[in-house]
């Protein structure tokens, strides 16, 4: 089946077609996105604007007809902290679904962090023993780290790229007290959330997943994405520690020239990097592998093992691109929290 997810980010709405069945890989089809930075769309009390609003739902229903001219099956959609963190997250929700008959499900960090992990361990496989998954995105940073499909501790916490780079990186470039500052509560942050994570020991296999650790580990040698998928590519501590200064005394447009670096992320990277490192450091990492599945790969293969279960791998009679109950209600139900707690 083909099969549609449509990921409201922090940093881009982005709808990924895929081909598979249940059992197989899941081979992108198409692609579709859109640079709309939500966090740019904020009034002073946190809340979505009404032009923000608008944007939103225009490109929703722009990638509901896409899927559709493309004979997509089904459709998951949805949002993680862009509209989680917003004053007004319902609100924005309602309007979307009236405005365009999609509903937007909305993802905690939790489930953020355990859909990741499962892409992860998905592509790494049983061989690889605990994992730990690290993610940056643009307004949370997800750690979970298991033995299984589903991981034994998953944290989410407000250290995006985007969040940490408009609240504390004014100037271009910023100054060196600023980014001192934010390395010391980046660092505060992720020491305490690590805490969690003692009781289970040391993963046999560390990976970063997002656009943020790719570019980094691009930045410090590794293969660029023309190479493929299956290249290994790895990011090293020294060597994002040796990065950091040089991206601190660059502009956002001298960053913006760098391979591994769009203008949309060249403000936001040198936050990203401080994130990295902290996270390296806190979890004793030396070097972390680049994981290319994340997020929304998690949620596709979920979407199918649901429905290899429920039908043997038939899509269920009746079904189309936006059902009565939306198909992300069914990937979120049967995704839940680590070990089993409550689902969405």
């Amino acid at each position: 089946m083909r099969l549609g997810v449509l990921d409201v980010g922090s940093n881009t709405v982005h709808l990924l077609l895929v081909d598979a069945h249940p059992g197989a890989r899941p081979v992108p089809f198409a692609s579709h996105k859109r640079p709309l930075q939500l966090v740019a769309h904020l009034d002073a009390e946190g809340a979505i604007t009404a032009e923000g609003q608008r944007l939103l739902a225009d490109f929703v229903a722009e990638a509901r007809d896409f899927a559709l001219r493309h004979h997509a099956q089904d459709m998951l959609a949805f949002t993680t902290s862009a509209i989680r963190e917003s004053a007004n997250g319902q609100h924005v929700l309602d309007f979307v679904e009236r405005e365009t008959a999609v509903v937007l499900r909305e993802l905690s960090g939790r489930q953020e962090a355990s859909m990741t992990y499962l892409a992860v361990r998905r592509w790494f496989g049983w061989g690889a023993g605990t994992l730990l998954d690290l993610d940056i995105g643009g307004g949370s940073f997800e750690m979970a780290q298991g033995q299984d499909e589903l991981p034994d501790v998953a944290v989410s916490v407000p250290l995006g790229a985007g969040r940490l780079t408009r609240d504390w990186l004014h100037g271009d470039p910023p100054g060196p007290a600023a980014v001192q500052a934010l390395r010391s509560y980046i660092r505060d942050v992720v020491q305490d959330a690590a805490e969690e994570f003692r009781e289970y020991g040391a993963p046999h296999v560390a990976a970063g997943t997002s656009k943020t650790f790719r570019s980094l580990a691009r930045l410090t040698g590794a293969a660029p994405s023309a190479a493929g998928p299956y290249v290994r590519r790895r990011l090293r501590r020294a060597d994002l520690t040796a990065l950091i200064p040089r991206l601190a005394g660059m502009t956002a447009a001298q960053r913006a020239e760098l391979d591994g670096v769009s203008a949309l992320r060249a403000p936001q990277v040198l936050a990203g990097a401080l994130v990295a490192e902290a996270a390296m450091e806190a979890f004793s990492i030396k070097s972390l592998r680049i994981c290319p599945w994340a997020l929304r790969e998690g949620l596709i293969l979920q979407r199918f093992d649901t429905l290899h279960f429920e039908t043997a791998g038939r899509l269920p009679a009746g079904s189309h691109i936006l059902p009565p109950e939306p198909a992300g209600a069914l990937v979120l139900a049967a995704a839940g929290e680590p070990n089993g707690s409550a689902p969405l």
